[in-house]
């Protein structure tokens, strides 16, 4: 999920950089329309297919399928497509820039009815051409200002893949409670290492709920997380994890996108719990688990909105209960007991009965959060504007606010080793 506000982390001063206008781009990759007939299905997808059968829609990618993370999007719009017959154009390796203006209009002016961008760098310039194109839909991954722009014409859209990492993170905290029973560390050794690319809201917000989701079957662990700087860059992920690892961390995951930090702890022998899909045929002996966000059921959704002429969400966030947020089969080294501890607690967070972010279940500073203003409605100076702490929890993204996330709070036990980015 990725790309979200550019929220700032306690002490923490984050420069958010002015967006150019439009431009050519040499970068340009573009796949080619495809069109496939789904195959017979229950009579709802049928009905489906046909109302749709006559799109087209265009996808502007950050990078491509050796993007862990944009190869998530691509899987989720080519299914999503050929299920309902709509025609698709795939432009790849798109950067945050005046190029991604100029892919928006080409596909435009290719005829597309639905134009997806899946970075947060993208948005004003997917804004841009939704201005252009009025009588075109476009919808944006992990954005932050379809419900100020107020243009009927642009969407955002994300899930609640904090409910997901949460139960990535118990997956976590069983292995380290293994570990310690059989004596290969001590509680005070349980330390799990995180690698983000940036201090971006979405970014705590992911670390933290993992976090969470790890302690609340293993108290005694602590997590130190580093920062790249960048949302794909192997070499820079491989060195984070290497050194998470020399400093003590039992067990490595991430928020980036190359295969970096897996192969690092496949190599150094240390678990690993992955994002956006399965590493476990690279890293067989360490791979545990990985959260993801299916974009399909989105893609099914608002596509069959443009075939009925009726209104996209303005903020639309999937859930663990349609779909939206997953988790992979379990990898063969997890602890015993895992499968049954994550089903548990995803069933309560399903009913509503537990929430990830509990505000009994951590401090701040060594004291509870017991109120806090979030910047929900991105004004031009990320100033808080909503209370978002209310009946004991606090309400991340999808909980009645907007769907990119705003969680930007340094809790205790969690340990920043550079703040830089």
């Amino acid at each position: 999920m990725k790309r979200k506000v550019l929220s700032l982390l306690t002490a923490m001063a984050l420069t958010v950089s002015a967006l150019a206008g439009c431009g050519s781009s040499d970068s340009e990759s573009a796949g080619d329309a495809k069109t496939e007939e789904a195959a017979e299905t229950e009579e709802g997808e049928e009905s489906a297919k046909s109302d749709a059968s006559g799109l087209k829609a265009g996808f502007i990618f950050l990078h491509d399928e050796n993007s862990t993370y944009d190869l998530n999007f691509l899987n989720a719009a080519k299914e999503a497509c050929e299920k309902l017959g709509v025609e698709y154009v795939l432009k790849t390796n798109i950067p945050e820039g005046q190029e991604c203006y100029e892919a928006a209009c080409e596909l435009a002016d290719a005829g597309c009815d639905f134009i997806f961008a899946d970075s947060f760098g993208h948005e004003d310039y997917m804004i841009e051409a939704a201005k252009e194109y009025p009588d075109v839909q476009f919808s944006h991954a992990t954005g932050t200002k379809a419900h100020t722009e107020n243009l009927d014409n642009f969407h955002n859209a994300f899930a609640a893949i904090y409910d997901g990492r949460y139960l990535a993170g118990i997956a976590a905290g069983m292995k380290l409670n293994e570990m310690i029973e059989a004596g290969d560390i001590t509680e005070d050794q349980a330390k799990m290492g995180y690698v983000g690319a940036y201090t971006y809201a979405e970014v705590i917000s992911g670390y933290t709920s993992f976090f969470l989701g790890a302690r609340s079957v293993c108290p005694s662990v602590t997590m130190e997380v580093t920062f790249t700087g960048s949302w794909y860059d192997e070499t820079a992920e491989k060195e984070g994890a290497n050194k998470l690892i020399e400093d003590g961390c039992v067990l490595i995951s991430q928020h980036a996108d190359s295969m970096g930090a897996p192969t690092a702890c496949e190599t150094a022998g240390v678990p690993n719990v992955s994002y956006n899909g399965s590493t476990e045929s690279a890293c067989p002996n360490t791979f545990l688990v990985s959260s993801r966000i299916n974009w399909a059921p989105y893609f099914e959704y608002a596509l069959g909105c443009v075939a009925d002429g009726t209104a996209i969400d303005t903020d639309w966030c999937g859930s663990l209960e349609d779909g939206a947020v997953e988790l992979t089969a379990l990898g063969s080294s997890v602890a015993e007991g895992t499968q049954e501890a994550i089903d548990a607690a995803k069933a309560e967070l399903i009913a509503g009965t537990l929430h990830v972010f509990d505000i009994s279940t951590f401090t701040v500073e060594g004291a509870p959060l017991e109120s806090y203003e979030a910047d929900v409605d991105t004004d031009a100076d990320y100033a808080p504007d909503h209370e978002v702490v209310v009946d004991g929890y606090f309400h991340e993204s999808g909980e009645g606010f907007r769907s990119a996330p705003y969680f930007n709070v340094q809790i205790d036990g969690i340990s920043l080793l550079d703040t830089a980015f």
